[in-house]
């Protein structure tokens, strides 16, 4: 826990000017905390010898350290908050630029409700002990790193009470530790599958409501809930019995303090000042105790939530591994496969020993039954995944030696789920190109048979698209994707089921448009149009993750093996000329 609270003070790192500021007036109101004790003892025995001189000179001097120890709470207050502000929206910041750029391999064991509690949960924590540290946990630690040896100072007897007081705070909490820190990442478990639950849900609401699950969904949450309650009471009561432990020690010692004070006062071993000294040092040491037994409570509480944080942020980045790694320049588009093997798991490579190579502006048609590899074979290609062996190429430059930006700014990708954003539609296509003109926008969309929907809606390209594009057709939301891709106009271009939601004609107008685009470019396909099969340069048949067959169309149908087989089943689809052949 200690570990994780000092990451969370080297986060002010950036603004340690301010930070050390703020600590120095920390310092200085931790020594108005225990001078005031002191003084006023001072005071009281100033008072009881002859003259008021003394006491006037006392008087003075705790005047000025109120004075001293309000200048440094004003500059504490007027600076805290702000800079608590500032460095939880930069951490915010931070984690967003850090989630993003995290290997889309990553997604696939992580949840997004998750992932937006994590980054909510820790920012959030983060703040409050910022704003603890300067506010309270500085000045408390000072106060009593300061205040026991003072107190030893004046007597050893009374001061060892107080340390009494201080050991039994330590041993409690760290015992309340101990005993509850397992059920409390349990609890942390269970908050987090109740977020990736809700949000799961709320992303899918057509489903849900469409198969009538909200009661039972419902009914699901509530159990969850239920559940997460019966673990979380069981460590709120051990931290509730410890606030009552610590409150009768501290009256105890008080009560203890005050019986010993009289009877050393019997025997001419102290002053009554000294003894209204410590009774103000005990009062004032429990209250800082009180302060640093909430602020571990409250730590522990939040350090599972951190923990889970710095995990995140933990996690290695190909974007941080940039430094030193080639970047693209020109790129033809030359494409080659050596001896390419990638396994999701050690039970069953996906893609095995693939080699092919794909001359510059060529297009490649992959065709084969679902799970062939068709998609994770592409997918690595822009490095979803890293191949398990072997290696890829662009242009002779083997991609792991490629800078990951530069890799992506070369290859524009359509995807079977189009990906689109909840933003404007200019917005979404300018996710290719983010200085696109209007005129070049407006340009793509055409060529893509999507400007005609496009200016229909109420806001023309300013149109907000609503989440995930359930605003438009599955049709509108591919057509909307291949213009993005268009827009971006890349060497390479990747169409994964890209045509599958588009009728006939449209299809057949925006293969036009493709034609057009992929002269001069390298174009891979996942194939299910007979069209696309026909005119591609070169088709890969995939079976189980291996390349079963690879060359033109009619050389695969007079070999007479797989792909003439999926031929012959009607396995691609009839372009709308196809499906009524004119006799005669």
């Amino acid at each position: 826990m200690l570990k994780t609270y000092l990451r969370v003070l080297a986060l002010l790192a950036p603004e340690q000017g301010l930070a050390i500021a703020l600590a120095i007036a920390n310092l200085a109101l931790a020594g108005v905390f225990f001078l005031e004790p002191w003084l006023f003892g001072r005071v009281v025995d100033s008072l009881a010898s002859p003259g008021t001189g003394a006491a006037w000179h006392y008087i003075g001097l705790w005047a000025a350290v109120g004075l001293g120890g309000l200048l440094a709470s004003v500059l504490v207050s007027l600076h805290t908050d702000s800079l608590a502000h500032r460095r939880r929206l930069a951490v915010i910041a931070h984690y967003f630029e850090h989630a993003i750029t995290l290997p889309l391999s990553f997604y696939g064991e992580h949840h997004t409700g998750r992932m937006l509690r994590v980054m909510h949960a820790g920012s959030s924590n983060l703040f409050h002990i910022w704003l603890g540290f300067f506010r309270e946990h500085l000045a408390t630690a000072l106060s009593i790193l300061v205040m026991l040896p003072l107190a030893l100072w004046m007597n050893w007897k009374l001061g060892l009470l107080m340390i009494a007081l201080m050991a039994v705070f330590s041993i409690s909490n760290a015992v309340a530790m101990q005993r509850t820190s397992e059920a409390q990442q349990e609890v942390e478990r269970f908050h987090d599958a109740i977020s990736e639950r809700t949000t799961d849900v709320i992303g899918n609401v057509l489903v849900v409501q469409s198969f009538t699950r909200v009661k039972a969904e419902v009914a699901e949450l509530q159990s969850m809930i239920s559940r997460t309650l019966s673990a979380q009471y069981p460590v709120l009561r051990g931290w509730a019995w410890l606030a009552v432990a610590n409150r009768t020690a501290s009256t105890l010692t008080v009560v203890a303090i005050f019986a010993l004070g009289v009877a050393l006062h019997a025997r001419g071993e102290v002053t009554v000042g000294t003894i209204v000294s410590f009774v103000g040092f005990a009062t004032m040491l429990i209250g800082r105790l009180e302060q640093f037994a909430g602020f571990i409570s409250s730590l522990f509480f939040q350090t599972p939530a951190l923990n889970e944080f710095y995990a995140i942020l933990d996690t290695p980045s190909p974007a941080a591994q940039a430094l030193g790694l080639l970047v693209l320049g020109d790129v033809r588009g030359d494409v080659a496969f050596k001896d390419v093997s990638f396994s999701f798991d050690s039970s069953r490579p996906a893609v095995r020993n693939l080699t092919f190579r794909v001359p510059a502006g060529a297009t490649v048609a992959l065709v084969g039954a679902t799970g062939a590899g068709k998609t994770t074979a592409l997918n690595l290609l822009y490095r979803v995944h890293e191949p398990t062996s072997g290696r890829i190429t662009i242009d002779g430059i083997d991609i792991r030696s490629v800078d990951l930006n530069s890799l992506r700014q070369h290859i524009a990708v359509v995807f079977q789920d189009a990906g689109l954003l909840y933003r404007s539609v200019a917005d979404n296509m300018r996710i290719g190109k983010p200085d696109a003109s209007q005129e070049e926008i407006e340009a793509a969309a055409r060529a893509a048979e999507a400007h005609d929907f496009i200016v229909v809606k109420p806001e023309g390209y300013g149109t907000l698209i609503a989440e995930r594009g359930r605003s438009l057709s599955g049709g509108e939301r591919q057509r909307l994707a291949i213009a993005r891709a268009m827009l971006k106009a890349a060497p390479i271009l990747i169409l994964d089921e890209a045509t599958s939601a588009l009728d006939n004609a449209t299809e057949a107008r925006i293969q036009r448009a493709l034609d057009q685009l992929r002269r001069h470019r390298t174009m891979f396909v996942i194939a299910h149009r007979l069209s696309t099969v026909r005119n591609a340069d070169l088709i890969l048949v995939l079976k189980d993750g291996v390349l079963a067959e690879q060359g033109r169309y009619g050389e695969l149908v007079r070999q007479n093996g797989i792909f003439a087989e999926l031929d012959r089943e009607g396995r691609f689809v009839p372009d709308a000329e196809d499906e009524n052949p004119v006799s005669g």
